[in-house]
């Protein structure tokens, strides 16, 4: 049996059937199974994520009864062979459907004949498929087009219209670059891009951050730089919100949502490792990992502390110069990474979770003094969880003045779906 296609099935069915998260299943399953092709593993994963419905289009029209009571392990597997007919060239056709057919032998026995029925019927038949007319339905026309939920569709298009939105989905399909922040405590930008090209890595440098490249090559978290604490992976979106809150050295710095502990991270390396960044989130288990990262990295400035972000601390109050609230949301601007994001269902758009976000920001602003900075990010393109969040606070608290806002975007900035809000708290 084909290793590299055997892992990937054991990871989209961990998917379709526990709901587990792509990058970390991912992981997870190269790890324990060790296929000879990771690159090859990782591909198709994320291909079958990212075109699940547009797949599944086809296979509704290939198979007579539609795909109402096919099986979670025949169903992945007719994706895999599909997505290899249609978009994988360096898979010869015979190869896409035999390899396929032989997995199903042993993982769906009995069903490898109606899997080879189905892959065949789609070479004979595949071009005469229409997708949904865009003048008569065009929700599902994107839907089906791009592979995402019909809710997400409507969404982006009353926020940023037609064509905007579909800017928005189609580059929610592209592969983000691998891009790492420079620990510029040990190294900087110019000495780390030299060394990784001497190990073989192709370095570009980002426009957005001096304190980021852009990464192409394998075993980059097996180098030497990583061991002694040159860079973190860390998206140019995301260390643009560390960049926004701008600590100094010596200051006091908050970061209330931490995990998985870039900001905080990036920011106590801005800090020249003078000062303090208090780490906090409310999974104590996540905190051990910004801890080790800390020390990989040479920091000694960073506390990491369980907390509720939703429950006031008097301790707290005026105590910090910095505080950064990268709050939880939807995720819909990190769908490049995550593709499984783009068919889960969300209450109300956001607005539930918008409740949550405002909670936070509000606790959070009690611990800013007097002329310090509050900063607000999240990794969503979701205008209910960004600009109306802060237009309610702001209404809130009017001791606080709004500096700037931005909403970065994977088509135009080529970063996540990020959005950021800077605040200044008035001096009495």
């Amino acid at each position: 049996m084909d290793c590299n296609r055997r892992t990937t099935y054991s990871v989209l069915f961990e998917i379709e059937k526990n709901q587990a998260y792509s990058n970390l299943e991912l992981n997870r399953q190269i790890g324990l199974q060790n296929p000879d092709n990771p690159a090859f593993v990782r591909e198709l994963v994320y291909g079958v994520l990212e075109n699940r419905i547009y797949l599944d289009y086809l296979l509704a029209h290939l198979i007579p009864k539609g795909l109402s009571g096919i099986k979670k392990q025949v169903l992945t597997l007719l994706r895999m062979g599909l997505y290899q007919l249609i978009f994988m060239e360096s898979v010869p056709p015979y190869a896409a459907i035999g390899e396929t057919v032989k997995l199903a032998k042993k993982l769906a026995p009995g069903r490898d004949g109606f899997i080879n029925g189905v892959l065949r019927g789609y070479q004979k038949k595949g071009a005469d498929i229409k997708l949904p007319d865009s003048k008569e339905d065009l929700i599902s026309y994107l839907s089906v087009r791009y592979s995402y939920a019909q809710w997400i569709v409507e969404l982006l298009l009353s926020q940023y219209g037609m064509q905007r939105a579909e800017q928005i989905l189609k580059a929610g399909n592209d592969r983000p670059k691998l891009s790492i922040r420079v620990n510029m405590i040990r190294t900087d930008r110019q000495s780390l891009a030299e060394q990784l090209t001497e190990e073989g890595f192709v370095i570009e440098e980002a426009t957005l951050s001096e304190r980021v490249l852009f990464v192409s090559g394998s075993g980059l978290l097996e180098t030497k730089a990583y061991e002694q604490g040159l860079f973190s992976v860390q998206d140019e979106a995301s260390v643009l919100a560390a960049e926004a809150v701008n600590p100094l050295p010596g200051q006091t710095v908050l970061d209330i949502c931490a995990a998985p502990g870039g900001k905080s991270l990036a920011m106590a390396e801005m800090m020249g490792n003078k000062g303090v960044v208090k780490a906090f989130d409310i999974y104590g288990h996540k905190l051990t990992l910004i801890s080790q990262q800390a020390q990989r990295l040479g920091l000694s400035n960073i506390i990491t502390e369980e907390s509720d972000g939703c429950v006031l601390r008097e301790d707290l109050r005026d105590s910090s110069d910095c505080v950064l609230v990268d709050g939880p949301c939807s995720g819909l601007g990190v769908i490049r990474r995550k593709p499984e994001i783009k068919y889960k269902e969300l209450a109300d758009e956001g607005r539930e979770l918008s409740e949550k976000q405002f909670r936070i920001l509000l606790t959070a602003s009690c611990y800013v003094k007097e002329g310090g900075i509050l900063v607000y990010s999240t990794c969503t393109v979701n205008r209910i969880e960004n600009t109306e969040v802060v237009e309610r606070f702001l209404k809130e608290r009017s001791g606080f003045t709004l500096l700037f806002e931005r909403q970065y975007l994977p088509d135009t900035d080529e970063t996540d779906g990020f959005y950021i809000c800077k605040m200044r708290k008035q001096k009495c």
